[in-house]
This record gives C-alpha cells, structure tokens and sequence, in this order.
C-alpha cells in the first residue's frame, strides 16, 4: 500500500496542525467527551498526555486522563508466553490428535493450514491490533462501529458460558491429580461397590465398560442416566477441586496484567516439559510407532468431505481462542508500538506445533495401550476426544506402565491443569475488564473476587450428577454458532463498515511502517474470505448439528432445552440491543440520522493516549476515508 506519510520521521510527539472539533461531544455509550484534547497543538497536553490544570474536573476527559492507570506488561516476553498461554490450551491435547485422526490423519493437516493461514492467523492479528490500537477491551473498542458493540457483549456472555463448564474441566483434573498419589492408580482396579445396589453405576448405562470409563462415571462423575427429575446435589470431592481451581485463577489474576504474566512462564513453558517427557516416554514401549503411523498416515478421500472442512474451522478457531475477547484484552495492555505482526506469526506457529507435539505424544501412548489389549489402536479411543481421550483412554494407558505410573499420572494431570489455567486466566480477565473499562473507578481485584466467587457459585452445578448433561448442553447453547455469529459481525464491522482499508492505516501509523504486499492479504482475508467462509460455516453447523443437542445419543427434557435458548438468546440478543442503544444516542434529528451516524467512528474512536490521538488524526488527514463500500462504488479498491 503506497502512503505519502513518512514513517521514518513521523513521531507521536511531533506538533501537528490544528484539527478540527469533533462534529459531537458523545459517543455511542453516552460518554462525554472534551473537545480540548482533540484540538492538535493544545497547551493543555503535557508530555505524558495528561492535561495541565488537573485539578479543572470539567476540562478533563475521564477516558484520556486514566489511559495511564492501564496496566501495561511488565516486559513484551510476558505479553507472548501470555498469547502462547492463552492459544495453547485443553484444546491442542485431547481434540486434536483425535479430530486429526477421524478427518484425514496426516491429510488433515492441509485443511488445517490452509484455514490457520486464510482465517486463524489473520484474524488473529486484526485482534491483537484492535486491542493494541485502541486500548480498550472487546465492548469499548468498539467505538470504531459503535452500532456493533453489541458484538462484544454477545462474545462477551458466550465467553462467561465456556468459562464455567472449563474451570469444570480442570476440577476434574485436579481430582485426577489428587488419586494419582494413591499407592494404585483408582482407575485402574475394579470397585464392586460401583455396581451394588444403590451405587452411583447400579442398572446405569455404563455398566459392561471398562475399569477407567468406570471409574470416571461411577466414581468421579456420577452421571446420571437422564435428568428428568433433575440434576442432583453437589459432589463434595468434585465441588472442592473446583473451589480450589477458582482460588489459583483469582490470585492470578488479582493484579491483572501485573500477576498473570508472571504466571504466564509456567503456564507457558511447563505443558512443553511433561509433553517431551511423555514422549520420550511412549516413544521407547512396544507399539508406540504403530500408534504413531494411525495418526499421520493420511487418507486423502477424506479431503472431498465438507465435515473435514469444517472440523479444520473449529479446531484451528477455538484452539487459538480468536473472537472471544481474550486478544484484545491482552494486547489492550501493550506499549502501542510494540510489534504484534511478529507475535501472532509466534503464537499461531507455536500452535500448530504444539497441535503435533501432541498428536505424536497421544498416539505414541496409545498404541502402546492397543498392544498390550491385542486390539487396533481406534479401538482404545474411547469416546472420542474430550474427556474420553484424558480421562479415559490416556489414563488407561499410564496406569498400564510398568515403572512408576502415578509419576506420570500426576505430571500429565497438572498439564492438563496448566493448560487449561492459562486459557482461563485470558477468558476470565476479559470479562473483569471489560467491566472496569465501563467503570474506571472501581477497584480491579475486587471486580476479580466477585468474578471468582459467581463462577464458583454457577460452576457447581457441573459438579452434580447431572453436571455432564448440563456442559454439554451449556457448550452447545452458549459457544458453537453464538461464536460464529459474533464472528462474522466483527468482520463485517471492522473491514465493511468502518473499512478495511481505514484499518489498514491504522495498523500502519501504529507499527510506523506501510503494510505493503501484507495489505493485500488482509483486505482479502478479512474483506472477502473469511466473512464468505465463516457464513458456510455457520450455515453448516445450523444444518449437520441441528437446533437441538443430544447426550449420550438421549434427548434433553424441554426444561434443559429452554434453559439452553435462554443462554443463546442472551448473547443473540445482545447484537440488536447494542445497535439500538447506539442508535438511539447518536445525534441526529431523524432516525435516518441516527442510524447513520451509529455506524461511523465514535469521536473517541482512536489512539487512547492524547499525544498518540493527535498525531493519529493529522496522519488521518492524509488518507481518504471511506469505507469499504463507499471504495467500491467509487472503484477505488
């Protein structure tokens, strides 16, 4: 992309012209705004862009002013192991070796790339620098297309959802962590109490399965064979690990940014020891290879089934953690200059290859365990991915070495604990922000604590008997197309209506340097391939998988099911409620007016530091602003 700007000389602190006032002094939320610190070359700015005569509360922008109480990362190695952290999670264990084996095996790979290079990656990167470029969280940054704040409240309600049935997912790993330092592996010897009358197993589904599977649905989980008459009490064991998992997540987070990139260098780096461990491990017992050579050798018919396809979307999507806020969260944190474009190459790299450092080290395990039963190593994959890979069949597969199982019994449980708390920590610290970006004065780790105890207090119910039905149907209602929607509406927002090519430029004063060839493949990627892909997607999903969840291959009762549509309708909602609410504070004297001035760029839309805003804006005046649309008509793309 050509610009007459010149990067090499521009700086932030240079003193631009005279801009104009803003046409209007509030912004979609309501928010005043103060006209003084938008007036180039204004006495009133200090260095640090807080406005002299401090003491003046009518002349100070609230917003502008407090840009430096936002915590930034104590060093940019923290802000990466914290993305590394946050992508590399639960999902890259147990979904991927699974999901690449059933859709290809080493064919798999190709779909999977070529969907982390055309939508993961990019989107991505446009996250990571509407966070960076705005300093705000998902609903705030929104000021860009004030009529699509409602986007980040329904990712935000989504992400609220996945996070209580996660904190879940690794109570049960604490459980297992705990039992892995009992003389023998529980799971690994038959207890006839779980069949006896009035056991958690008597004349229960799961009877005539094995020890492990046992063990997880009569010991740990006591799942219930329906939930007609309800989904039971609290377990106390269960209901303890996850009190306890909610305590490491709110001291992590209790000084934000401040904390969790400390912990961010063991969330980070641990997941890779045990992994290594573990392969080294599967790697020297009998019929590791042959477990191996099931994961990659591809099946290249697979490729012409669209099922592959949009398995590719989901892995490489949720893997990376992309729309649900936590990037912009994140990268809302960093020194506005710092080199993003860099980091998500990083991090989207160190994804596919954990992806693959896991599938070698699952599949080595594996087909160790197939060798010892006489059986093919798809036989030994019980359930799937998920809970039926870790749970199940990986922890079949320990019990049965000979030296020392519980050693890695209880190593590859706190992995799966490490993983899923570094995922956690970005989810929940969004949420936490984006409420004290709405209320600046409120005090961080207090809004954490609540955050922690509700949680809690919801995340029980995971921990009764009918706690499995409920996740699944919690994930089915609160993720999978809610996520998609909300997806498709960011794009739609940033590259149609506020204009791909305005963001472009904005990276670009951001990172001081043009975009060249790599513009293209943005304006194409978010312009054009992944709204169209991601529609498909959408569309396929509503199609293959239905309206209505099943567990177990059973129907929810029409109770469940409600409360399932209310969890969707919640966040759906949210996208024309936003729009609304934007609409009806914009000025205008018709609703006509309204409406278009709720889908132009808030007058706070910009750098958050005045000194950044102001450079900012005189460099906006050497750029045509138009939207994407408005480009098209004129044929100037």
């Amino acid at each position: 992309m050509s610009s007459s700007y010149d990067f090499t000389t521009a700086s932030p602190l240079s003193p631009p012209r005279r801009v104009p006032l803003v046409e209007f002094c509030t912004d979609g939320d309501g928010d005043e705004l103060n006209p003084v610190l938008f007036q180039s070359g204004s006495p009133n700015v200090k260095e640090h862009g807080a406005p002299e005569n401090s003491d003046d509360n009518s002349t100070a922008d609230t917003e502008s002013q407090s840009f430096r109480d936002r915590d930034e990362w104590d060093s940019q190695w923290e802000f990466l192991l914290s993305c590394i952290s946050m992508s590399v999670g639960l999902g890259n264990v147990w979904r991927f070796p699974v999901t690449a084996y059933e859709n290809g095996g080493g064919a798999f790979l190709i779909p999977y790339l070529l969907v982390l290079f055309f939508i993961g990656r990019p989107i991505y990167f446009m996250e990571l620098s509407l966070g960076q470029f705005s300093s705000y969280s998902q609903v705030k940054a929104w000021k860009l297309a004030p009529m699509f704040k409602g986007v980040g409240y329904g990712a935000m309600i989504s992400t609220m959802s996945v996070i209580t049935y996660y904190v879940y997912v690794m109570a049960l790993t604490v459980y297992y962590f705990f039992a892995s330092f009992n003389a023998n592996l529980p799971w690994a010897t038959y207890n006839g109490n779980w069949e006896a009358e009035g056991g958690a197993c008597y004349n229960s589904s799961t009877l005539n399965t094995s020890i492990p599977e046992m063990y997880y649905k009569c010991e740990v989980t006591k799942e219930l064979g329906t939930i007609e008459n309800g989904i039971g009490w609290p377990d106390y064991k269960l209901s303890g690990c996850l009190i306890l998992s909610w305590v490491i997540i709110f001291g992590s987070l209790i000084r934000g940014v401040k904390s969790s990139g400390k912990v961010a260098y063991f969330t980070s780096i641990f997941p890779y020891i045990v992994m290594i461990i573990l392969l080294i491990r599967g790697a020297t017992l009998e019929g590791a290879w042959e477990g191996v050579l099931y994961f990659i050798t591809p099946r290249w018919e697979k490729l012409l089934e669209p099922n592959v396809w949009y398995n590719a979307v989901v892995q490489c999507f949720f893997s990376l953690n992309t729309c649900f806020g936590s990037i912009i969260y994140f990268s809302s944190h960093n020194n506005f200059r710092h080199n993003i474009y860099r980091d998500a190459w990083i991090v989207t790299l160190m994804d596919t290859f954990t992806s693959m450092l896991a599938g070698f080290t699952i599949f080595a395990v594996l087909g160790n365990l197939a060798f010892q039963m006489g059986t093919s190593v798809d036989k030994v994959v019980e359930g799937g991915g998920g809970a039926g890979l870790a749970f199940i069949s990986y922890a079949d597969a320990i019990a049965k070495f000979e030296w020392y199982p519980q050693i890695f019994a209880a190593l590859f449980f706190l992995m799966l604990f490490t993983l899923g708390l570094g995922s956690t920590i970005s989810d929940v610290g969004t949420v936490i922000t984006i409420f004290c970006d709405r209320f600046p004065k409120v005090v961080r780790w207090k809004v954490t604590l609540v955050a922690s105890i509700l949680g809690c207090s919801v995340g029980l119910m995971y921990t009764t008997p009918g706690g499995e039905w409920v996740m699944e149907l919690v994930d089915f209602f609160g993720g999978s197309f809610v996520i998609f929607t909300t997806t498709i509406l960011e794009l739609v927002g940033i590259a149609w209506i506020y204009g791909v090519y305005n963001f472009i430029d904005d990276i670009e004063f951001m990172l001081k340097k043009p975009a060249g060839w790599l513009g293209l493949y943005w304006k194409i990627c978010w312009g054009l391939v992944i709204p169209v892909f991601m529609t498909g997607i959408l569309i396929y999903s509503l199609i293959d998988g239905g309206t209505t969840p099943t567990h177990n291959n059973l129907q929810y009762p029409v109770a469940a099911l409600v409360c399932g549509w209310v969890i969707a309708l919640l966040a759906l909602m949210s996208l024309p409620g936003g729009a609304i609410h934007s609409i009806m504070q914009a000025p205008g004297n018709s609703l006509k007016e309204k409406f278009l001035r709720a889908l132009k760029p808030s007058p706070k839309w910009g750098p958050r530091n005045p000194q950044h805003r102001l450079a900012w804006m005189e460099y906006k005046k050497s750029r045509p602003q138009l939207t994407l649309l408005e480009r098209i008509r004129q044929g100037k793309l």
